[in-house]
């Protein structure tokens, strides 16, 4: 049976912005969803609640439903994961997400004051700290990007790589099953064709594929 597949987009998006990436991984045989959520209205509460609820709505008698989340999406993804909510099985992948914290969220929230902060909305806890580590039960793969073009030069300087939003080092968090580099900065991860291609990687076998491996 065909494993489905949950795309999550990130912070000031909607379910649009995944019409490329959603036809990549239709291409690569999976059934694609795209959930879409008010990323900076609606609770975190509500949206986890709705997200369970679709993954147990689309439960196979046979294979699996898994989550790809770009930024925001991610750290929504692997927080729906972690709560003790009976879940079908499947893998994770999150592109560029600051799955340890986010240096450019907590700039802006303090460079806009109150109103920095109201933009990032219900999960601006989320955004700014994201995790310790990872210890639930399902695998996770994390994409970063290294093309170093965005927003998020501006509000701040980055340690060693990044993809213009999110340093690399945001996203190795302690845990994950595995983790790769694209060249690709943090929007056109859902456009590249690399990343496209590790995803599929990920989610059939829990590995990316590296060279020289």
């Amino acid at each position: 049976m065909t494993d489905h597949v949950i795309l999550l987009h990130g912070l000031w998006m909607r379910g649009f912005a995944l019409i490329r990436l959603h036809r990549r991984l239709m291409e690569a045989g999976f059934r694609v969803h795209r959930f879409d959520y008010m990323s900076v209205a609606a609770t975190q509460e509500r949206i986890l609640g709705r997200l369970q609820a679709h993954m147990q709505e689309l439960a196979p008698e046979e294979g699996s439903v898994h989550l790809v989340g770009h930024s925001l999406g991610g750290l929504l993804a692997l927080r729906a994961c972690a709560d003790d909510v009976p879940l079908p099985p499947g893998r994770i992948v999150c592109l560029g997400s600051p799955l340890k914290g986010s240096a450019a969220a907590r700039a802006f929230a303090d460079l806009g004051g109150r109103g920095g902060g109201v933009l990032l909305g219900h999960n601006r806890a989320l955004l700014e700290h994201g995790f310790d580590q990872w210890t639930g039960a399902r695998e996770v793969g994390v994409i970063a990007g290294r093309m170093p073009i965005g927003l998020g030069v501006v509000l701040g300087q980055f340690a060693g790589e990044h993809d213009g939003t999110v340093a690399v080092a945001e996203t190795e968090l302690p845990g994950v099953a595995d983790h790769c580099v694209v060249e690709a900065n943090h929007t056109g991860l859902l456009f590249s064709a690399e990343a496209g291609r590790q995803i599929t990687q990920f989610l059939r076998h829990g590995r990316f594929e590296h060279a020289g491996a």
